[in-house]
């Protein structure tokens, strides 16, 4: 029997996949992004027809397009019949199996830990694959935290037999095939590697080599931040959400942008740091499209606040508003493209730059405030004796926290560095953005440091 063929739909910005299966006439799909205009084109470029879309569980890190995706091809949507939705679905359950197609057998399997309700879903044949979510990741699972932490040790658990399940019930060479684990935060830990299979796991993963109480100590124990607008995911999801209006929104002018700017709306700098610390509109902030951009605006911003994308071209904002309707920002407020003298006939504003090196030489001379970005678990392993740590995430809510007088920005390697830098230069604040590798530079260059690594 031919192999099927499996293709990878990276979502890299928020650390994510989607997959197609086809067997060159039919093909399904699993865990769709909300932009399924991508799904459609390699579909139609392999020359196949989408009959099937299954759903591994209700996401929390992004809008799902399975809806869209069936409601426009026509496919059934697999969803699992314990989930609580508001839209008509195929509902599937553990132990059941779809005949996509001759060749192409599906069965679902429950692996709970990420959800309560969680699926995987195993492609048997000569050529076995298990996509597997947000369950069992590469060389780690999907964290059992997003649910609230009064489920978190439950989910835990539950976590460990999922995975065991999994080894028990199919054979080693099955490749893995999950949803989550490529820097997005629904995983408990980092993930190793591109690839794997069960028999791969069985040697790396902790779910597989800990017994139950270890495991659920040691992911519980290393569990870090997760970006507020995940509330919004579940709730979107289980609507069933439409298809995204991709059109760009109108543009504004200078004047259009400084009433915004004073009505306290966010007006984002797409462009990167180094551009952006050369010249900006003052007010606006840096997000740019080089680093996690949906994951930290979407964090950061007051859900429901107009936002006014500026960009260098139509087309890195039509990237950015890409991004935003993947977690549900679909009304944007306007665009303007070009350069900050296209956008403002007032002075523009600066943000100084430096290294981890100018910081320690700084120090010799004069106090500094330091201020670490970074979420906390990074800060405890290691971070410069005296900074402050107000995780990015959490800086809007947090910025009387900030302190006063002159302030270093740090984070690990410059990204988040430049939004915090640019958080607080909006608001008045005198800032220096650190653009350097926090673990490289750092403790070479004569910085005090402290945290559970250093000590």
């Amino acid at each position: 029997m031919t192999a099927p063929t499996v293709l990878t739909i990276e979502t890299t910005s928020l650390g994510d996949r989607s997959y197609l299966v086809h067997d060159g006439q039919v093909a399904f799909v699993v865990d769709p992004q909300r932009d399924v205009d991508r799904v459609l084109s390699l579909a139609e470029s392999e020359a196949v027809r989408v009959t099937h879309v299954f759903e591994t569980h209700i996401h929390n890190d992004y809008v799902t397009g399975g809806y869209a995706l069936a409601q426009r091809t026509g496919a059934a949507y697999h969803v699992n019949a314990e989930d609580d939705v508001s839209f008509k679905r195929d509902a599937i359950r553990d132990g059941e199996v779809v005949e996509v197609s001759e060749s192409l057998r599906v069965r679902a399997i429950s692996t709970p830990g990420h959800t309560f309700t969680h699926l995987s879903y195993a492609l048997e044949g000569e050529h076995p694959y298990v996509f597997t979510g947000g369950s069992l990741l590469f060389g780690s699972t999907g964290r059992p935290d997003l649910l609230g932490q009064d489920h978190a040790e439950e989910l835990a658990r539950l976590q460990h037999g999922s995975a065991h399940r999994l080894v028990k019930e199919l054979d080693g060479s099955t490749e893995v095939m999950p949803t989550h684990g490529f820097g997005s935060f629904c995983s408990a830990t980092q993930t190793e590697g591109d690839e794997s299979t069960l028999a791969k796991e069985q040697e790396t993963n902790p779910a597989l080599l800990k017994d139950v109480e270890e495991f659920v100590r040691e992911t519980l124990d290393g569990l870090d931040l997760y970006p507020a607008y995940y509330a919004h995911m579940g709730p979107a999801n289980a609507a069933g959400p439409s298809e995204p209006d991709l059109e760009l929104p109108s543009r504004a002018d200078k004047e259009v942008l400084r009433e915004r700017l004073t009505a306290g709306e966010w007006v984002v700098d797409l462009r990167t740091r180094q551009a952006f610390s050369a010249g900006h509109v003052p007010g606006t902030y840096n997000f740019g499209l080089d680093g996690q951009f949906s994951t930290w605006l979407g964090w950061m911003i007051p859900w429901g606040t107009p936002v006014t994308l500026l960009g260098e071209s139509e087309e890195q904002v039509a990237e950015a508003q890409r991004e935003l309707v993947r977690i549900g920002i679909d009304e944007l407020a306007g665009q303007a493209t070009g350069e900050p003298r296209d956008w403002t006939d007032g002075e523009l504003g600066t943000i100084t730059t430096a290294t981890f090196a100018d910081l320690a030489q700084v120090r010799h001379h004069r106090e500094v405030s330091v201020l670490d970005v970074r979420n906390p678990k990074e800060h405890e392993e290691s971070h410069v004796a005296g900074a402050v740590n107000i995780p990015l995430g959490q800086l809007p809510q947090r910025l009387d926290e900030a302190p006063q007088g002159e302030v270093w920005v740090h984070c690990a390697s410059g990204y988040r560095s430049s939004i915090g830098a640019s958080f607080l230069a909006a608001h008045g604040r005198q800032v220096v953005a650190l653009d350097d590798d926090f673990d490289e530079q750092a403790g070479k260059v004569g910085l005090p440091l402290e945290g559970s690594a250093a000590s």
